[in-house]
């Protein structure tokens, strides 16, 4: 899998203005292919996409976004909402003119395309949806005791606290294959980029949204009238197995690939496995020719 260096993640990318603040999103066209919308997670941003980028180019329009406290873009100190950021992926596609896609996301991500799924239903816009390794369903969720603490009343100063030595530990423990080193440095700098870390006990309320529009988030699987894939690591302590599990019995007909030595970032630490997956879907749905 080729991987694009941060530096050229950035200057194959642009910024919109999404009320007063700078996002940052990459845009691959072709007009003859179908869009697909890659949704990101915590606490990283767009460029967990980059292993992953060149293959799927090849068959898509891509789109991407750095979310609002994430990567490159803007990170306030507010109170971040799921639905702000579905509110910012319905503006680039408003800005880009982009009325039907497909979606693939990632953990945090794919409460946002839950999200999107809910708010399109109606319309048909969405025609398409992947997940990996995300809190689908908040009873089954395992937060990390950092995560805990995040949300808890020093979760100020934690996220002060937070540092490359910890952060590190956290992923070496939620990854069955090793992120490189070169990788992980990548990331906490994207992660550190305009004094990220220090919103991560804002970010994370994420966790009691899951809770609070449950019924709605989880609804949108349920009722969903689209393909929909699950692509799973399953030694993620966090999202693995368990999630897997539940998921086959909330959601009616689940499509799922199992990835059985991989954790919690599978288009990361098993690129080539997890865009096979994904490819082998959108061809067997007919999204794509075989």
């Amino acid at each position: 899998m080729m991987k694009q260096s941060v530096s050229e993640w950035e200057k194959g990318g642009q910024y919109f203005n999404f009320q007063d603040h700078e996002i940052f999103y990459r845009f691959h066209a072709n007009k003859d292919a179908p869009v697909l919308l890659l949704v990101h997670g915590f606490p990283t941003c767009s460029w967990d996409w980059s292993k992953i980028w060149a293959d799927l180019q090849q068959h898509f329009q891509l789109l991407t976004v750095d979310m609002l406290g994430f990567g490159f873009s803007d990170k306030p100190r507010q109170k971040y909402s799921i639905m702000q950021q579905a509110d910012i992926f319905d503006a680039i596609l408003a800005r880009l003119g982009i009325d039907h896609f497909h979606v693939m996301a990632h953990d945090y991500g794919d409460t946002v395309a839950q999200e999107l799924l809910a708010r399109h239903q109606q319309t048909g816009r969405v025609l398409s949806v992947v997940l990996s390794n995300g809190g689908l369903f908040p009873e089954m969720h395992r937060p990390l005791l950092l995560q805990k603490l995040l949300l808890s009343p020093i979760g100020f100063l934690i996220s002060k606290l937070t540092n490359y030595k910890k952060f590190k530990k956290n992923f070496d423990h939620i990854c069955a294959k090793p992120i490189n080193e070169e990788e992980l440095q990548n990331l906490w700098l994207l992660m550190r980029y305009k004094n990220g870390t220090t919103n991560f006990h804002r970010i994370i309320y994420y966790i009691q949204e899951r809770k609070k529009y449950r019924e709605r988030w989880v609804g949108a699987l349920q009722k969903a009238s689209v393909p929909l894939h699950l692509i799973v690591g399953v030694l993620d302590p966090i999202s693995g197995e368990h999630m897997a599990a539940h998921y086959e019995k909330l959601i009616s007909q689940p499509d799922i690939t199992r990835l059985h030595d991989v954790g919690h970032y599978p288009q990361l630490e098993s690129a080539t496995e997890f865009s096979q997956a994904a490819l082998y879907f959108w061809q067997n749905k007919g999204i794509l020719s075989k």
